[in-house]
């Protein structure tokens, strides 16, 4: 049996890909912006570049994995 009540460590694949808003909003990227780009427009690229909100089922397991924030 493993012991649950050991130290809280975040998950570093997760706080990579996540940014906490000072409200407590959990930011993503986009997906879509890392090849095939020649045939997607300057402002499709340009869209795909900033961050936006993640839903609230996500954002739950996000938080979740990191428990310092």
């Amino acid at each position: 049996m493993a012991n649950r009540s050991g130290k809280a460590k975040t998950r570093k694949g997760v706080a990579k890909r996540f940014k906490i808003t000072g409200s407590g909003k959990v930011m993503r990227l986009r997906p879509g912006k890392r090849h095939i780009l020649e045939k997607k427009s300057r402002k499709q690229k340009r869209n795909l570049g900033k961050l936006v909100l993640t839903s609230e089922a996500n954002a739950k397991n996000v938080l979740r994995c990191l428990p310092f924030n």
